[in-house]
């Protein structure tokens, strides 16, 4: 999850740096607004002071991982984006000065390695390990390609400095995300709409011929993406601005995955984010919610979380807008769900306050309770990007 440079595509309403408090605030939420659960282990980009904080919930109470914060390398200024692999034991970090790369601990704690080097000196945008722990793709601003790079799964340092690509239709790349079935990269490209490229990590090139899908609606973008969490997903999700009608025009625009890659929409698409800027995407990990956090809301200076129920019949699938919209800080960026699905964190940019951490409400299914808001560092951190433990 990341800061993109969406913000010099349109909507440019000026990045609001307030910060909060600097301790708890009093929880609000939709209700509920307590709980006793834990989660498991995440990690947030505090891009103004150059840090990785880290934490886990342990009976409703947000803790700091052992050593946290972990402050980045001198040279490894404007971080803009994180992931941590699928086998757990890998975290990179995209700088202005490169990616950087740390093993994780069984505790969670971070330990630089590549000698505390960058393993290249690419600077991603969005960037993903896939499923076998094998490659590490990204996407880099104002470039017109998707970048894959051999790692070793244990260390996570570069096997070749050959990387392989493959070209988009434009220079906007925001957002990419692999299948859970290794078998797609998907890419949100900005104006360029969004590209979907064939992925077998097996070979030595991974990346197959480049498909595209033009935006909805001319002066839109792609800005953000996410593909559904089962083994073999149903569905693929793009956030676009100008893509639907009214004060708020942020769309939801969804596809069948089965039908790459000509990618079938499905009746209703898009559907409303009640936002101007759909900036991550997150598919509930049991697949019948669906989240998008809007960065900005016409009128107002925070954001605001939309939800979808997802049914299915005879393969032919659905969504519905939950009745109400979910609170969140100023210019939220991210979302995650923890790997115990207990909990969603959103990270705002702008704070007030930086981490939020929400509930799913036990009566009204698909609602979330904020339960906890925190400053992840001493304000402003501007924080950027946030990663979870799978």
């Amino acid at each position: 999850m990341n800061i993109r440079n969406w913000a010099k595509l349109a909507l440019a309403t000026p990045l609001l740096l307030a910060g909060c408090k600097g301790f708890w605030n009093a929880p609000t939420t939709t209700g509920g607004g307590t709980t006793t659960a834990s989660s498991g282990d995440f990690y947030v980009l505090n891009v103004a002071t150059n840090q990785i904080a880290g934490f886990y919930v342990s009976s409703g109470t947000l803790t700091p991982l052992t050593g946290s914060p972990w402050a980045l390398p001198a040279a490894a200024f404007s971080a803009s984006s994180i992931t941590v692999s699928p086998n757990n034991g890998l975290l990179y970090v995209s700088t202005a000065g490169g990616i950087y790369l740390y093993t994780i601990g069984s505790n969670g704690a971070l330990s630089i390695g590549n000698s505390g080097g960058p393993i290249t000196t690419d600077q991603a945008v969005s960037m993903q390990v896939d499923k076998n722990n094998g490659w590490l793709v990204e996407v880099a601003s104002g470039l017109p390609y998707v970048y894959a790079m051999p790692i070793n799964s244990s260390t996570g340092v570069l096997t070749s400095q050959v990387k392989q690509y493959a070209t988009l239709s434009a220079s906007t790349p925001q957002q990419l995300a692999i299948s859970p079935d290794n078998s797609y990269v998907i890419v949100a490209d900005g104006t360029g709409g969004t590209a979907a490229i064939p992925f077998t990590s097996g070979n030595v090139d991974p990346l197959g011929a480049v498909t595209t899908f033009p935006v909805k609606n001319a002066g839109g973008a792609a800005i953000s993406v996410a593909v559904d969490p089962d083994a073999t997903p149903r569905l693929f999700y793009v956030g676009e601005t100008v893509s639907t009608s009214g004060s708020n025009t942020g769309g939801l625009r969804v596809f069948n995955f089965s039908t790459l890659p000509s990618a079938t929409e499905i009746s209703g698409s898009p559907f409303a984010t009640q936002g101007l800027a759909p900036y991550d995407i997150l598919p509930k990990s049991t697949g019948d919610f669906v989240y998008v956090v809007n960065r900005q809301v016409s009128g107002s200076n925070t954001g605001v979380i939309a939800g979808f129920s997802i049914a299915s019949s005879n393969s032919t699938y659905s969504l519905t807008a939950l009745s109400s919209t979910f609170s969140v800080g100023t210019n939220p960026v991210a979302l995650v769900e923890d790997n115990t699905a207990a909990f969603v964190f959103a990270v705002d940019f702008g704070g007030s306050p930086d981490l939020m951490g929400y509930t799913f409400d036990s009566k009204t299914a698909g609602a979330l309770d904020q339960v906890l808001s925190k400053a992840t560092g001493t304000d402003p951190v501007q924080a950027s990007a946030i990663a979870a433990a799978h």
